[in-house]
């Protein structure tokens, strides 16, 4: 099997799609804008250094969907899509996923992000596969026949730094497959994933940050520069 693994925030997409979503619940008036913004600032700045705390951010990035519940949740979701993910969505970012899976290639996105925020994008980009942050439920209102809506804690394994070769050995092994048995290519941008990239085939680093493009040109790793970023 050949094996093509994306990032999505700053790789696939131009912006940072779990803070682009934060942003997006404060304009329509979830969230305080002034210490909304501050602490998505602090966390995002956490998030470029390697030093997230992932759960701390999950319950803090969940917590506006939490009180709002899963209908309105998802359909305030909806026009995030509409207005913030689908003008951000660029044609080098679709043909590129989409030569991969021309070619026949199994097709992954593997972010940090959460499966909320990051679902509905996947699909937008045509993948079917996606490994995210899983997020827990309320198993007592799924008891009692509830949808079981999301704790703000995250179920399992998180899919972040080191997190990201564990969750890709377990979809590998839920097929009765090991990494040599595929031919994996993964593309990302940021140092965090450094040890995915160093346990695929083929490291890509793509729009890398300053730290991956100095050891990705120090490997000898395939630099691509598919598109210019935004700030955030």
């Amino acid at each position: 099997m050949n094996l093509a693994l994306f990032d999505l925030d700053h790789t696939l997409l131009p912006i940072d799609s779990d803070y682009a979503w934060g942003v997006f619940t404060t304009t329509i008036g979830w969230t305080d804008p002034v210490d909304f913004n501050r602490r998505n600032d602090e966390f995002y700045a956490h998030y470029k250094a390697g030093t997230l705390d992932i759960h701390d951010y999950v319950r803090f990035a969940t917590e506006a969907v939490r009180r709002r519940g899963a209908a309105e949740a998802h359909a305030a979701h909806a026009e995030f899509m509409r207005s913030v993910i689908e003008p951000a969505i660029r044609p080098e970012a679709l043909a590129l996923v989409r030569s991969h899976q021309l070619a026949g290639d199994m097709v992954l996105i593997v972010t940090a992000t959460n499966e909320f925020v990051t679902r509905p994008i996947a699909q937008a980009f045509g993948v079917g596969e996606l490994i995210a942050v899983e997020l827990a439920r309320d198993a007592r209102d799924t008891a009692a026949g509830g949808s079981g809506w999301i704790t703000g804690e995250i179920a399992g394994v998180p899919s972040a730094r080191e997190g990201k070769v564990t969750r890709v050995s377990q979809w590998l092994q839920n097929r009765d497959l090991a990494w040599d048995d595929v031919e994996s290519t993964f593309y990302t941008d940021s140092i965090n994933d450094l040890s995915l990239m160093e346990t695929v085939n083929h490291p890509v680093a793509t729009n890398p940050d300053a730290r991956l493009r100095a050891i990705a040109e120090t490997r000898g790793w395939r630099i691509l520069d598919l598109f210019p970023l935004s700030s955030t």
